[in-house]
């Protein structure tokens, strides 16, 4: 086996920690929702037969997320949300540092 090429980047960041409800995280508005009276009925009724399937599933679920920002190398804004769990970190403050490590490598296979 030969020798592995790794490359490593790292970007600093913010975090915007927060409660979400699991089941409702699936729900989304897309911009083409809002591109006609039609568009936006037809998506309030693909969220509201996602609340009734959620219900009938036991409810929503609390969970606890961050909302991560940073720009990459090229000046694009990127974001990307992490599940923290259940339970709130030991976080005095709702918005704090992040940093995110990206990895490069081959894989052998």
């Amino acid at each position: 086996m030969g020798e592995e090429t790794r490359f490593l980047k790292s970007f600093d960041g913010e975090a915007r920690v927060g409660k979400v409800l699991k089941n409702i995280a699936s729900i989304t508005l897309k911009p083409e929702d809002f591109a006609s009276p039609l568009s936006l009925q037809m998506a309030i009724s693909r969220i509201y037969e996602s609340m009734i399937k959620m219900m009938e599933e036991g409810g929503p679920r609390p969970r606890y997320v961050a909302e991560v920002r940073f720009t990459d190398d090229m000046g694009n804004p990127i974001v990307i949300g992490i599940d923290l769990g259940e339970e709130m970190p030991p976080f005095s403050r709702d918005k704090v540092k992040a940093r995110v490590v990206i990895e490069l490598y081959e894989d052998e296979d």
